[in-house]
């Protein structure tokens, strides 16, 4: 939902704190202290468009609970490869269980992840070309979703394991980000999106200047060999290929030869199947 139409509260009539729009959200997500709950509930009875937002934001997190928590359950696919991320600060339980969990597959993906090992496809010849097709839509997907400030992904990176194992049921094949923090970029997520014939996945990432950067996998274009072709579309720039069971697009407002970088590493990583 778009809460670009909420304007600042006023302050409480009762001299409590002003309620601001980040605390609407935490009270949605159940994460204030009791006390300021209570005087949120107190203001919310009294502002009823601040009152509704706050009743959507709880159902969308209610769906996500009911589309995701079962997921959680499920045994994963059989041939889904995992590559444990580095311990930080961002790191949940739910995420330290899985990277036990996920040792002997990480392994394996580590040493066959290593640069150089896979050759990248060469740069099509033709120039700069229109985009048609999954590219195009990979350019609107990240023009719409990568501005938003505040629910850029449907799941966010904290919880990557729930991520890659939806998308994986969801599409039929198995599907996992790719690991671009020696281009500078964190991941933040990612979500499920309508693709030409059939689901499609977009993941998303960060780095610290605020550049975001989205990969759409998808398989409608499923059996093809590409090279990489580079298309623009407005400000955005994509370089996008084929390779066996996937299509993707890197799409980004960085120049062309970063982002040939971050195909480059995309490929050598996600390429071997």
């Amino acid at each position: 939902m778009d809460q670009s139409h909420l304007t600042p509260a006023p302050p409480p009539a009762d001299g409590a704190a002003p309620v601001t729009e980040a605390e609407l959200h935490a009270y949605a997500d159940g994460q204030l202290p009791t006390a300021r709950s209570v005087e949120i509930e107190s203001f919310l009875a009294a502002h009823e468009a601040e009152r509704a937002s706050v009743h959507d934001w709880q159902a969308q997190n209610q769906a996500l609970r009911a589309l995701l928590d079962p997921v959680l359950d499920e045994p994963l696919p059989l041939h889904l490869p995992l590559a444990p991320r580095r311990p930080s600060g961002r790191w949940q339980p739910l995420a330290a269980g899985v990277a036990i969990a996920a040792v002997s597959a990480g392994a394996a993906w580590w040493l066959r992840g290593t640069a150089g090992a896979i050759p990248v496809p060469q740069l099509a010849t033709a120039g700069q070309a229109a985009l048609q097709g999954f590219a195009h839509r990979a350019a609107v997907a990240h023009a719409v979703y990568s501005p938003d400030p505040r629910r850029p992904v449907e799941v966010g990176g904290d919880q990557e394991q729930a991520l890659v194992t939806w998308l994986t049921k969801r599409m039929g094949a198995a599907v996992r980000p790719p690991d671009l923090r020696s281009a500078g970029y964190e991941l933040m997520g990612g979500r499920l999106l309508p693709g030409g014939r059939g689901p499609v996945a977009q993941f998303m990432f960060g780095d610290a200047r605020g550049q975001r950067l989205t990969l759409y996998v998808t398989r409608e274009d499923a059996g093809r060999e590409t090279a990489f072709s580079f298309g623009q579309d407005g400000p955005v720039n994509v370089f996008y290929w084929v390779n066996k069971d996937f299509g993707y697009a890197i799409s980004a407002g960085t120049d062309r030869q970063q982002l040939l970088h971050v195909a480059e590493l995309v490929y050598r990583q996600l390429g071997a199947r």
